[in-house]
Formats: structure tokens, sequence, C-alpha cells
């Protein structure tokens, strides 16, 4: 059985600060407006027969199954299951998978899964996990702040703050240049809030400007590092900014709402990695995935690939070789935010409106976390002639 996306709908999404966009909504409130507007844009009540949304910070507003409470919220029925996974950053590609995986066996006719994080509420790290700060594990195997992994990467792999500036410029210029174009055509205004709060306007001087931002985190953990100096190189530029934001795609099976669907799930992969590489399993699972479809890279007419941090994107350009202008062309992480479980969701959603706009085929989208967690889906495009 094949699996289809009949929609994927996203907020904009907000500052994660008190007088942030979002801020005042509870995260619940966010999902019950996206069941809302996905059930307006197909013309049904939706029925689905599971309600799964990643969430990485869930304590507090985000506690308590929140998949559970947003179904309560949203007046699902009442029979729908309803799971909330914490995957790190991937979390909300990983739970849309899980739904076409339940679709594609039978065990579920349709399901809605996505993912919503408000930070503002629940900032980074506020689960406080014993995990943090765990001195019984080996030092490549202890947690270690993403930022300094990214910092690390770059310098492994050779990457220069004059590639990350230059995607930074790029990644901004291009969300300035998405809005109130078709870009946008999912991305669904939810409390006033109808554009990325985070973009701004920038210049290669001024990011040239910026010093390293990290370098202050290290001394914490320096057994984790091992004693090894970095050489600082992400600044506050090449960090995606923290946010409130939430996404969710109605998962189904063939003629299971009346409306066409959107696109056709090809493949999806989840792979975990390298722990101490920390951001390299999204490649892993890209590989995967292509291998799975069938598909070479060169075959992907969009691709969102996720700017988990600077040097994600700048080795994804460097090594895998894709056009740029068909990579991340409304923008991405850098400049529009990441809102942790939900960004793989809204990462798909941004997916097939960049496909719809350049009357594309087959999109790529690539979410890649830490501690190595990876995770890749290839979607078709619906509604094209075979021989087009």
């Amino acid at each position: 059985m094949t699996a289809f996306i009949y929609d994927a709908v996203r907020t904009a999404r907000g500052k994660a600060r008190p007088d942030g966009g979002l801020a005042a909504q509870k995260p619940q409130d966010l999902v019950a407006a996206l069941v809302a507007a996905i059930g307006s844009r197909v013309g049904a009540a939706l029925a689905p027969e599971a309600l799964i949304l990643g969430c990485v910070g869930q304590i507090g507003a985000q506690g308590g199954n929140l998949a559970l409470v947003s179904k309560l919220a949203a007046g699902l029925d009442e029979g729908a299951s309803a799971f909330t996974v914490n995957n790190y950053c991937v979390s909300g590609l990983t739970v849309i998978g899980q739904a076409a995986a339940m679709v594609a066996s039978g065990q579920a006719g349709s399901a809605l899964a996505g993912g919503v994080e408000m930070m503002s509420a629940v900032p980074f790290l506020a689960d406080k996990a014993s995990y943090y700060t765990d001195a019984s594990f080996p030092p490549r195997t202890r947690f270690l702040p993403v930022a300094l992994a990214a910092d690390r990467l770059a310098e492994d792999e050779g990457i220069s703050r004059e590639e990350m500036d230059a995607l930074a410029l790029l990644s901004q210029r291009r969300a300035a240049g998405a809005e109130g174009t078709t870009l946008t055509a999912s991305r669904i205004p939810v409390a006033g809030l109808d554009r990325e709060e985070s973009v701004r306007a920038t210049s290669a001087e001024a990011l040239a400007a910026l010093a390293p931002a990290f370098a202050e985190l290290a001394g914490a953990y320096a057994e984790a590092l091992q004693g090894r100096r970095l050489d600082h190189r992400h600044t506050i530029a090449h960090a995606p900014p923290m946010c409130d934001g939430a996404a969710l795609a109605l998962v189904g099976a063939e003629g299971v709402v009346e409306a066409a669907p959107r696109a056709r799930i090809l493949a999806w992969a989840e792979v975990g990695g390298d722990p101490a590489a920390s951001l390299t399993a999204g490649f892993a699972a890209m590989d995967r995935a292509l291998d799975r479809a069938g598909l070479r890279l060169e075959q992907m007419d969009r691709i969102e690939f996720m700017e988990a941090f600077g040097v994600t994107i700048a080795k994804f350009m460097r090594d895998c070789g894709p056009d740029p202008d068909k990579v991340n062309v409304s923008g991405g992480h850098m400049a529009k935010g990441h809102p942790l479980g939900a960004s793989g969701a809204i990462l798909l959603s941004t997916l097939l409106d960049a496909l719809d706009a350049s009357g594309g085929r087959y999109g790529l989208v690539v979410a890649t976390g830490a501690s190595g967690t990876g995770s890749a889906m290839i979607v078709e495009r619906q509604g094209i002639e075979p021989w087009t």
C-alpha cells in the first residue's frame, strides 16, 4: 500500500521570547489551528486514526503526552491514538515517516503527524535530563551541546568561516524574498503572525564582523572534548534562532479523502550516527532514502536540507554538489529559526510549496540532529503527467 501526503501545513516561526508572535499561545492551540486548516483545505472533516507529534522539551506546557492533549484540544475523534516522540531535531520528520509506515502497512487509513515546539515556554534543555551531565559515559558518547559539535565538525571538515557566512547571507536573502509568494502557500497565520519573525536584513560586511559565539561553552565540556581546544568558527548568524512553531501533515492511503493528494511518499529513512560527529547522520539518511527510491540526488527538483548549523549546509553543498538553485529556495533555518521538534515537519511542508512553485516532480527533505540523529524523505508531487 502506498502512503500519500494530502496536505502539509505550518505556522510561521515566532521568536522564542515573551513578546514573540506566538508566545501567548499554548502548543496544543498551534496544533489545533493546523488541524482546522488542513480540514478546510481538503474540504473534509478529518478522521485520522492517529495523531503523532514530535516534541523535544516534554515538560511543563509540553508535558502530559502533548499529542493526546492536542487531540483533545482539536476535537479529533476520541478513538484516535495519540503519542509524542522525542528524536531531537529530526522528530517532526520522524513522526511523518512513522505515519507513512502505519498507512503503508495497513495499520491506519490516515494519520496526522508533525511537530510542535514552544521554546518561549520550554527553553532548550529545560528537561534537565541526567544524560546532559552524566560523566559515566565515555568522552566520545557524552552529551555535547550542538554548537560545540558544530564547531568541532567545521574544524574537522575544513569548513571555513567565509563559506558559512556566504550561506547565511543567502539564507536570509531567500527567506526575505519568499514572503508574499507561492513559496509560503501552506503557511497558516496563527495569532496574527503571518511572517517569519526571525528573518533579518544583513550584509556580507555585517556577518564578517561578528565574533565566534560559542567559545565560552567549551570549558564546561572539556572532558567530553577530551581536552581539545576548538577553533570556534560559528557566529550567531550560523546558528538557527530558537523559535516557536508547528507543522502538521495528513498522511493517508489512496482515496482516504476526496481531495487529491499533493505528494506520494517514495522513500523514508531513519538513521543513527556517530555521536561525536553529532550532525552527520542526516547525510547517511539521505543516501539510504535515495537508494530505497532508486533515484539520484541530481534527479531531485527541490531539496530542503536542514541548516542545523552553518557547517551542515556547507558540508552538503561542498561534498554532494547539488544545484544551488534547487536547495532551500525560500531560505533555511539560519534565517527562519529552529523550533526543535517541529522542524522536520516544517521542512516537508516547505518542500511541497517549493515543488508546487517550480512545477517539479521529485523532492528531498533531510533533517540532521544532535548526537547522531538523522532522517530523510523523498516525495513525488502528484498531478504531473508521467512524461513531464
